[in-house]
């Protein structure tokens, strides 16, 4: 697992745009599609490009609050955490679900149409779920998106 330059101008270039065909890459990498979609392939088979997404504008999409929620879990003995992740991962509005070393067990990521949205979900849908115990939420004012170590 050697890889290039030019293999770190693709991992680049798809984590700033993942629709970017191999023949647009090539172009701009000065390399053949069929070489390009051969390193792709390749990048893909070893396991670093573990996969593309499209990014959701969660404001454009109505969910104007973004809630990050420290879980510590009360009953670590009676309730087994794939039983909290099972549950807390069918709730719709939590986006991720992030097991945590710290203050924590878990952190989650949360979206809300607005506060009192916010509060229906915390109330409603995370308290109850199995062996949850402390809980402290963080309102994200902004963020920054940082392109990374490439």
């Amino acid at each position: 697992m050697s890889w290039d330059a030019t293999d770190f101008a693709i991992l680049r270039a798809l984590s700033t745009d993942a629709t970017l065909s191999a023949g647009a890459l090539g172009r701009d990498l000065g390399l053949s599609q069929p070489a390009t979609w051969r390193r792709i392939k390749r990048l893909q088979d070893e396991g670093v490009l573990a996969g593309r997404r499209v990014d959701l504008d969660a404001e454009a999409l109505g969910f104007g609050v973004t809630v990050f929620l420290g879980v510590k879990l009360a009953t670590k003995g009676r309730v087994s955490l794939e039983d909290f992740e099972r549950a807390v991962t069918a709730i719709p509005e939590v986006q991720t679900v992030q097991h945590v070393l710290g203050l924590y067990d878990y952190r989650l990521r949360v979206v809300a149409r607005d506060l009192s949205d916010f509060e229906r979900v915390l109330r409603r849908r995370i308290m109850t779920l199995p062996g949850v115990g402390d809980v402290e939420a963080n309102v994200l004012l902004s963020e920054e998106r940082l392109a990374g170590p490439l």
